[in-house]
């Protein structure tokens, strides 16, 4: 079986990639993946940050997810560093695996002089699997020592799985007397749906931020980014977004500013998104949905994310073929309310655009014209659903023979 082509190489998004002011980096092999490529990462700061979380709903949470959560409850203004691996999930690993996600925090605590409680841990990989702890007892404090300024492509690098490319992005905004920097990279490929899209993602930013408005800001960033993607429908147990906030420049966030950091934050957080979308296992094209006219945000949300994840939309969009009945149906069975007399449907953005439905009824079209905007990356549908004011827009990608191929035979 031939693998579906990949979208050519994008331009190198980690040459000269720093985290904010405050932050240094690593990455380094340590032998969990069998491959030899780098496999342990780090993010540390030079002094203690305010951080928040947001984590996976899947009632299966992996051990990293539980250690974390209870570390930001616990200690939200006292962060010291992120330390994470793949090629091992350190899911469904019970009471050991959770002790092995505290090593982590030690160990690279102990490098640092700092507590325990001041490491976050990430992981991602297969799912059933212990760690092996004698590689990163090794790993981890030799990452911590290599920590530096130019060390964020190398951790970027370093959290891939099933990844072609990493994934970073980043933003300034004015906020006052100053400029928050607003710095991050994720990972993600496959296993990828809402709520928290198998991924990663480590944002930092280098203005003051108080724990409640650094987690209400996270909040809102995700939930028009990360919570709006899918790949594949199927939720992982490790999916973690962390930010960090190292008050390392004269940029405050409070109350009269807190909308803007929002959208500078926002517009990392959508960047890498479309990024992790794209890069979608075994998939050649992004694929951007984009519901208007629905009764409220939340019915075009879950309009958007029924045609987002519909294996016959995605494969009618890989092969090019204009079926846009398939969209229909999708939008129907989503859930959401609306008047199937009133919808209009478009393939393509501006005025190429070619409009398939108009009042809830096919009209003619160029066939040919549609198929040709359905080769285009990114690909773009708009559904309207009618005259209300909510709308919303997801992402995902193309289904192709190829997913099947990385995902038949994973662990063998």
């Amino acid at each position: 079986m031939t693998p579906a082509p990949r979208p050519a190489q994008a331009p190198d998004l980690l040459a000269g990639f720093r985290l904010a002011n405050g932050f240094t980096a690593s990455g380094v092999a340590c032998g969990l993946k069998a491959s030899g490529a780098l496999d342990l990462a780090l993010v540390v700061a030079d002094r203690p940050c305010t951080g928040a979380g947001v984590f996976t709903n899947n009632l299966v949470k992996a051990a990293p997810v539980l250690y974390d959560q209870s570390v930001l409850a616990k200690n939200p203004s006292g962060i010291r560093a992120v330390v994470a691996n793949s090629g091992c999930a350190n899911a469904v690993t019970g009471e050991q695996g959770q002790r092995n996600a505290r090593r982590m925090a030690e160990l690279t605590a102990n490098a640092f002089k700092s507590s325990t409680d001041s490491v976050l841990v990430l992981s991602t990989g297969v799912i059933g699997k212990q760690l092996e702890m004698m590689k990163l007892e090794r790993g981890i404090p030799e990452v911590c020592a290599r920590a530096s300024a130019d060390g964020a492509p190398l951790a970027a690098r370093a959290i891939l799985t099933t990844d072609t490319r990493a994934k970073a992005a980043g933003a300034s905004v004015a906020l006052g007397a100053g400029h928050a920097n607003i710095q991050g990279f994720a990972k993600g490929s496959g296993m990828i749906h809402p709520w928290m899209a198998t991924m990663l993602a480590v944002i930092t930013t280098d203005a003051a931020v108080a724990p409640d408005l650094l987690r209400h800001a996270l909040l809102r960033a995700v939930g028009k980014s990360f919570n709006r993607l899918s790949v594949d429908g199927d939720m992982s147990t490790n999916d973690t977004v962390l930010l960090l906030a190292s008050g390392a420049t004269s940029a405050k966030v409070d109350h009269s500013n807190l909308d803007r950091f929002i959208e500078g934050l926002t517009g990392v957080c959508v960047s890498l998104t479309k990024q992790i979308a794209r890069d979608g296992e075994g998939a050649s094209k992004l694929i951007e949905i984009n519901v208007v006219g629905a009764q409220d945000e939340a019915n075009a949300h879950r309009t958007a994310d029924a045609i987002a994840c519909s294996p016959l939309v995605k494969t009618a969009i890989h092969g090019n073929d204009p079926n846009w009945g398939r969209i229909l149906a999708a939008a129907g069975y989503s859930g959401a309310v609306f008047d199937p007399e009133r919808v209009a449907l478009w393939f393509g953005d501006g005025p190429t655009a070619v409009q398939l439905v108009a009042r809830g009824q096919p009209i003619p079209f160029d066939a040919r014209a549609a198929s040709d905007l359905l080769r285009k990356d990114p690909v773009h549908i708009r559904l309207e659903l009618g005259p209300g004011t909510g709308q919303a827009t997801v992402w995902t990608c193309d289904l192709s023979a190829a997913y099947i191929q990385i995902n038949a035979d994973y662990t063998t």
